[in-house]
């Protein structure tokens, strides 16, 4: 199955052309303009320093309803106890540098380049990334950070320095995005964190489907904020 070389144009190839592995693409830049056409086609940008940009569209897709949340036990005592104050865009260059350096036990150094991290730094400072943070006092001790187009939240990276900080802030986050219309986060790939909090594998088919139909609706754009009823 061929894999395309991208050029100066904004176009994707269909993300059902991608191959075994999911790679539907190669090349091109990580501008704003062709990083929110990918996410509306279905495909994310993947790979290690020192090689071509890879684009990816895997099937199956991990993705969770946010109306299938759940949220586990641990977690929620850890927000009973107010254990971390949830803050949502007030470190994003902080969160995607941590979660860069974060160690992966199944990764050899990370796929968060200097050219990923400038490029999704311009996305936040545009208004569709955005990073969800667990703070004890001063101190970031978790977060997250992902692209938001119309009903759809791309979740891209966690880091966590403290138990559960990174579950208390995703669970923070997936609670609120119902009242912003976006209903479902597109998690890219099988964790078993992600699967205990309600997250399930979608043929690729089906999750192109359903995000078809959420790229349309308004996005809820600029720097956000935690609602009242959702503050810890």
């Amino acid at each position: 199955m061929p894999i395309f070389r991208l050029d100066e144009r904004l176009i994707f190839p269909p993300a059902e052309l991608a191959d075994p592995d999911g790679i539907v693409a190669v090349g091109g830049d990580l501008r704003p303009e062709r990083l929110l056409a990918a996410y509306a086609a279905g495909i994310f940008p993947w790979y290690h320093e020192g090689i071509p940009i890879l684009w990816h569209s895997p099937d199956p897709r991990m993705v969770l309803p946010v109306a299938d949340l759940r949220i586990p036990r641990s977690t929620r005592r850890f927000l009973r106890q107010r254990k971390f104050e949830v803050r949502l865009d007030t470190a994003f260059a902080e969160v995607i540098s941590r979660c860069a350096d974060d160690p992966r036990p199944d990764q050899d150094g990370t796929w968060i380049t200097d050219e990923m991290r400038d490029a999704y730094i311009q996305l936040h400072e545009l208004g569709f990334a955005h990073s969800a943070e667990a703070w004890r006092g001063r101190e970031l001790m978790g977060g997250l950070y992902g692209v938001a187009i119309g009903g759809m939240f791309f979740g891209e990276s966690m880091f966590t320095s403290a138990p559960e900080a990174s579950k208390v802030a995703f669970a923070q986050l997936t609670s609120q995005l119902s009242n912003w219309g976006i209903d479902l986060v597109d998690c890219q790939v099988h964790t078993e964190h992600l699967e205990r909090f309600g997250a399930t594998n979608w043929p690729r088919s089906k999750y192109l489907e359903a995000l078809a139909e959420r790229i349309t609706l308004t996005t809820h754009k600029g720097k956000w904020e935690l609602e009242p009823e959702f503050l810890t």
